[in-house]
């Protein structure tokens, strides 16, 4: 337990550093605006080492000594080099939408190999805080998006169901065209959805997910239809009553974080 709060620690300190050397960047360059959109996402990081630190407060553990990171595990995905002029709120937010996503698969797959129930239960803790800091800035991205836009986007009701089993297809495209331990990942994937679809047929959410735009051709992209129905089981999740549906729509959509890591991880090593 010691060593998962010492790296929980490290991770968010790691993030907070990443955030105040691109706003010095962004203030060298005379773009207050973008050196403004980090530092507010510097605060978000400081007050979840905040939670952190009071949740190290609470236990009998021993002092936390810092933990060195066997790799980065922020990425600021070349903003800290590329042109100020190709950047932009809205892909600042898109960044640190990654970043949170990245930490949520981290925390669920420590929490599926945990050694005792303690370090699990912390594990799944860390994972539900991180999906709701993903909820947060997947808002504030929607919102950077539109402020670009200014066309007033329409409104999109989701049918969920039908988009599960749209990724069940897509994802069984892509294993069809794998092989190996990759192959059976995306069929598994495939048959989650599929899983998902029928529940949400079975067991309807109450309200109904609301968006302003899709994606073009959202259906016929994994990438966007993964990150769509993310933005989807969000939104439903805000508007549930009753603790057994809001899980089931934050479950689903932690689910979709992982199949969404998992077709990017495909592409990068597809371009490797």
């Amino acid at each position: 337990m010691n060593q998962l709060l010492a790296l929980a620690r490290s991770m968010e300190q790691e993030a907070i550093s990443g955030y105040v050397a691109l706003a010095e960047r962004m203030r060298a360059e005379n773009r207050s605006d973008l050196a403004d959109v980090f530092d507010a996402l510097r605060q978000q990081e400081e007050q979840h080492l905040g939670n952190v630190d009071n949740w190290i407060g609470k236990t009998d553990t021993a002092a936390i000594s810092p933990v060195e990171l066997a790799e980065p595990l922020f990425d600021d995905e070349g903003a800290a080099f590329v042109a100020p002029e190709l950047l932009n709120s809205y892909r600042a937010f898109s960044m640190a939408v990654r970043n949170e996503e990245r930490a949520f698969v981290f925390w669920t797959y420590v929490a599926a190999h945990a050694p005792t129930p303690e370090i699990r239960e912390a594990a799944e803790r860390m994972a539900r805080e991180e999906l709701e800091h993903v909820a947060t800035l997947r808002r504030e991205r929607r919102r950077a998006f539109h402020d670009l836009r200014r066309s007033g986007g329409k409104r999109v009701r989701a049918d969920i169901a039908a988009l599960e089993q749209g990724l069940a297809d897509r994802l069984r495209d892509r294993a069809l065209r794998s092989s190996g331990d990759q192959a059976q990942q995306f069929l598994k994937l495939a048959e989650e959805a599929r899983e998902r679809s029928a529940l949400i047929l079975a067991r309807p959410f109450r309200g109904v997910a609301a968006l302003d735009g899709a994606p073009e051709g959202v259906e016929g992209r994994l990438v966007p239809l993964c990150e769509f129905l993310l933005d989807c089981y969000l939104a439903l999740a805000g508007q549930q009553n009753d603790d057994d549906a809001l899980l089931r729509a934050q479950t689903a959509a932690g689910a979709v974080i992982t199949c969404l890591h998992a077709v990017r991880e495909s592409q990068s090593e597809s371009l490797a």
